[in-house]
């Protein structure tokens, strides 16, 4: 009896190998390029994929990291765990530095996310970055299911949606004049439900906050903030205890944490699953301002 063997690729194994086509085609296409890592899930698969793809060399080129010095400690421990185990290069682009040298202003009124702009432009011309690896995914937000694997930006560092390349049949133009450099999306095509299906899979270590746990956190604006030195009541506001876990990670002053009993990568698929918000509209402040908050910050250079 003849045996047909199925030689179909699954839904990750797709993902995962178009992923790895595209650092590759980056790493021989572009002279200095860089990963852009905050330690958070999107990140840590994106460095995974790199890891895989250029294996059993080190993964040839460093990370950064732009630090708004408000980060939570899990993600920052996590994020150093991985930078230890593959023995890559990492720099960090603060915030608080910036500040301090005058590359951009704190007025008090600006939130931190929007002063990482200024500080990793001003980290990319520093080191002559031509090309920067970005976690984003088209079904975050609608500024990014906007945005091409290949992300042109100009030689202020600034994105024109309108002015964007053709990418026919995955052909990637990367020719860039003096000053330019191009972001990089290799997870353009992921959604979170892929992304946890892959953590799963591959026994990915991420930050424990992803996961319910008992935290303090204040009720404000329709989100609940994690309480912290840089997160305090305002009139009216108090401290509460729940079971919460995050779906994204970022500025602590910013991102909100979810009501969830999810303690495990099972538990969480099946809650995202059923999920009708994304996790940027869920838990991100700074995405909150207009319908385009997005879209004006990556047209200034946000990553």
């Amino acid at each position: 009896m003849a045996v047909h063997t199925d030689y179909r690729m699954s839904q990750l194994d797709e993902l995962e190998s178009e992923s790895i086509h595209i650092f590759r085609e980056v790493a021989a296409e572009f002279r200095k390029p860089v990963l852009l890592f905050s330690g958070g899930k999107d990140s840590i698969v994106m460095l995974r994929l790199a890891e895989k793809a250029f294996y059993p060399a080190r993964v040839p080129f460093p990370v950064m990291q732009v630090d708004t010095g408000f980060d939570f400690p899990e993600v920052i421990e996590t994020r150093d765990r991985w930078v230890d185990r593959l023995g890559v290069r990492m720099i960090i682009a603060s915030v608080d530095e910036a500040i301090a040298n005058g590359v951009v202003v704190d007025d008090g009124k600006t939130s931190r996310n929007r002063l990482q702009i200024g500080t990793l432009l001003d980290a990319i011309e520093r080191e002559g970055f031509t090309a920067a690896f970005g976690g984003g995914r088209r079904d975050e937000e609608k500024a990014r299911a906007k945005e091409r694997v290949y992300s042109h930006r100009d030689d202020f560092g600034q994105w024109d949606p309108k002015n964007q390349r053709p990418e026919l049949w995955n052909l990637y133009n990367g020719k860039l004049h003096e000053g330019e450099h191009m972001r990089v999306f290799p997870l353009s095509n992921w959604t979170e439900l892929d992304i946890w299906h892959y953590i799963g899979r591959e026994g990915i270590e991420v930050p424990s906050i992803y996961f319910a746990h008992e935290r303090e956190v204040i009720a404000r604006d329709g989100m609940l903030l994690s309480a912290s030195d840089a997160v305090q009541p305002k009139k009216g506001e108090s401290i509460t205890k729940e079971m919460v876990r995050f779906r994204t990670v970022g500025d602590m002053t910013l991102t909100g944490c979810v009501k969830s009993e999810a303690a495990t990568v099972d538990e969480i698929i099946d809650e995202i699953a059923v999920a009708t918000v994304t996790e940027r509209g869920a838990t991100r402040g700074d995405d909150r301002f207009s319908e385009a908050a997005m879209e004006d910050r990556k047209r200034e250079g946000y990553f």
